[in-house]
């Protein structure tokens, strides 16, 4: 018997993909590379069995970051997405402030977008390195709190954080800004050698500052002004 379909047989078995299927598969696999990259990272971190704040290993783990990251296909969407994945330990087991910190500096750093948002006020954990050496005409946006080293090494980029940063903010900066609406910890400004911070509330101490400007609600101030 002659059967009407038998021309569409190998058509009518195919699955239909969806325009959202097909999205969420790309941010799956976006999400799997990223987290695969901080697996990389952290793996050569833990070598060390204890992660220490310290310049070198500081500049050995963002070189790391940087390696892993470059080859990377992701957008500035994608990293605010890593970030809660970090945060959930759902897929990542393992958040170590620092590193995880200093991988999303790379990841901000080298993304194709020159302004980044990250919306990380619902985070319950706080990341260490956000904005670390952030370079010139790029700007990052945070709406949320961060943890210490906030816009250290600063090569020209401009920060913004809705709410309050730990210690350390803009330590080592070069040149550039950081807008910090709320408050702000010890050391701010600790080896800083140009550029400006402004902070709009209180700031618990000053660093050692050789050169560059911090200002407190608006009026530039020094170690011994603070308000």
């Amino acid at each position: 018997m002659f059967n009407p379909f038998e021309d569409f047989k190998e058509f009518l078995s195919k699955v239909r993909t969806l325009p959202l299927d097909r999205l969420s598969a790309a941010h799956d696999q976006i999400m799997a590379e990223l987290t695969s990259g901080y697996g990389k990272l952290v793996e050569q971190e833990l070598k060390s069995l204890v992660w220490f704040v310290e310049h070198n290993w500081v500049i050995e783990a963002y070189n790391t970051a940087t390696e892993v990251v470059k080859d990377l296909s992701y957008d500035a969407h994608s990293i605010e997405d890593f970030c809660y994945a970090l945060d959930s330990g759902v897929d990542i087991p393992y958040l170590i402030s620092g590193p995880a910190g200093i991988y999303v500096a790379a990841l901000c750093n080298h993304v194709a977008e020159e302004k980044i948002v990250l919306r990380l006020g619902e985070m319950e954990r706080r990341l260490h390195f956000l904005g670390y050496r952030l370079p010139y005409g790029k700007s990052l946006r945070i709406e949320g709190d961060t943890g210490n080293f906030t816009g250290s090494a600063l090569q020209g980029g401009d920060i913004t954080v809705t709410g309050a940063t730990g210690d350390w903010t803009g330590a080592g900066m070069t040149e550039g800004k950081i807008s910090i609406h709320k408050n702000c910890g010890r050391n701010t400004g600790e080896w800083m050698q140009g550029g400006e911070i402004w902070v709009g509330s209180r700031i618990r101490g000053l660093g050692r500052i050789t050169s560059g400007q911090i200002y407190q609600a608006g009026e530039a101030i020094t170690s011994d002004a603070l308000l």
